[in-house]
């Protein structure tokens, strides 16, 4: 490898070992990039993480912490981090791809699972969280779009930006900070309680198994207040096809009492679980805060962690022309349900105008409520939906002269709801022209529509 990132006439951009194709997820902190390693011919995901954005929403202690989990977590079903690099404006972590995406998506296309496929899923989840707690661990953010599914769709678990490090214990034995998605946290974090932090993940993953076999949450109110009443009451009502050993074990996982609640070791024990469940096979590995230090730290030597990371200037004006190409059907490109969309173009700043009023009038045909703030719209649906009332945000950022990107984000509603609204943005912006990567492959010019 070479010292500095390279890209040459007509080339690929790099970051060291690594050629970066199509973007795969795009939020406030970070992007995450198709990637190739040109030596061993495997794809990968690179997340990239801006160190200034960081930095000012003084976010260190909860990189550090998602990068140390990462690292040095070794199982089948929770994502394997590679290689960490950095430079001083930019971290990358090297991830293991998962080909298939979001569970989310698969609940989201296929509704609910039969018990066989969702026990399978099941059996997975609880043995990497098994696996998490071993290690000192609670991932506290459990929710099926933060769990991957491989090319062979085997479950991984990722965005561990919430979990816990045995350091942040309290003397008490117990964890205080309330953090999570609403519908899958546990009653005595909602109710800001010191919280046991495996008794609050099986939880957790007791709404994922309802979800699985149900095709909807146990737990739903477009009012928050109203589904925290639910979820610290906990009136589970099971739908009629759950058989009676399910039926059994859903509801010892959504016991309101912590105390009584069932735990992983009994889950595992139970007869429902056991059936066709086969152990697997993982390694153990040492984890300290110590390693990332260095890398908030600009008067650190930090060549020991560097591998010829890319300059940032070259890599943020590559990455918006290599961007989603949205004139693809969305289920394919992004996953139905998918709660973000990030897209770009080289385009003028009357185009962005454009673009913004094409925005506003596909939102405006769907009868929702729009406020402008110079490049960010905010809308919000009048009618309640199955999920509540549809929120959207829709930004745009200038990323480099005449080079934008396009981010839509889903606060709020059904994803059903979001997948109308996205088809109808597609359909307004017919007349815009992007340029797409797949996975390293150009594709050319193709338009939205």
């Amino acid at each position: 490898m070479g010292s500095q990132g390279q890209r040459g006439s007509g080339s690929k951009p790099r970051i060291g070992r690594y050629e970066l194709g199509k973007l795969l997820g795009l939020g406030t902190l970070a992007k995450v990039r198709f990637a190739r390693n040109t030596e061993t011919g495997e794809n990968v995901a690179i997340k990239i993480i801006d160190k200034e954005k960081v930095l000012k929403r003084q976010m260190i202690t909860q990189i550090k912490r998602e990068i140390v989990t990462m690292k040095h977590l070794r199982h089948p079903n929770v994502i394997r981090t590679d290689e960490v690099m950095t430079c001083k404006t930019r971290i990358y972590i090297v991830m293991e791809y998962a080909a298939r995406g979001e569970l989310f998506d698969e609940i989201v296309a296929e509704g609910r699972l039969g018990e066989d496929a969702g026990r399978k899923y099941f059996q997975q989840l609880v043995s990497a969280v098994d696996y998490c707690h071993s290690r000192g661990v609670y991932h506290r953010d459990l929710k099926p779009e933060n769990l991957l599914l491989d090319a062979s769709r085997v479950l991984k678990v990722s965005g561990f930006g919430f979990s816990a490090l045995p350091q942040q214990v309290s003397g008490d034995g117990l964890l205080h900070t309330t953090c999570g998605t609403p519908a899958y946290v546990a009653p005595e974090v909602i109710l800001k309680k010191g919280y046991d932090g495996a008794k609050a993940d099986v939880w957790s993953c007791g709404v994922i198994l309802f979800l699985l076999l149900a095709g909807y949450l146990p737990f739903h109110d477009s009012n928050l207040m109203a589904m925290t009443k639910q979820i610290t009451k906990a009136d589970v009502k099971c739908p009629p096809w759950f058989s009676s050993s399910v039926k059994e074990l859903v509801k010892r996982i959504l016991d309101p009492t912590p105390a009584t609640r069932i735990s992983i070791a009994e889950i595992i024990e139970s007869e429902w679980f056991k059936k066709d469940y086969k152990p697997p096979v993982f390694e153990h590995a040492d984890f300290s805060l110590d390693d990332v230090d260095s890398f908030f730290n600009d008067s650190a030597d930090t060549r020991k962690f560097v591998v010829a990371p890319m300059n940032p200037s070259e890599l943020v004006s590559t990455s918006q022309t290599q961007s989603l190409n949205i004139s693809s059907p969305f289920k394919k490109q992004m996953g139905l349900g998918k709660s973000e969309i990030g897209f770009g173009s080289k385009r003028t700043a009357n185009d962005i105008n454009n673009i913004m009023s094409q925005i506003e009038a596909a939102a405006t045909s769907l009868r929702l409520v729009v406020k402008k703030n110079d490049l960010k719209m905010t809308l919000q649906g009048e009618e309640t939906g199955p999920k509540g009332h549809l929120s959207i945000t829709a930004e745009i950022f200038e990323v480099a002269p005449s080079q934008f990107t396009i981010e839509l984000r889903k606060s709020g509603g059904d994803a059903l709801q979001f997948h109308k609204f996205y088809k109808g943005i597609s359909t307004g912006l017919k007349d815009v022209v992007w340029k797409t990567v797949d996975e390293g492959k150009e594709e050319g010019n193709v338009k939205v529509g």
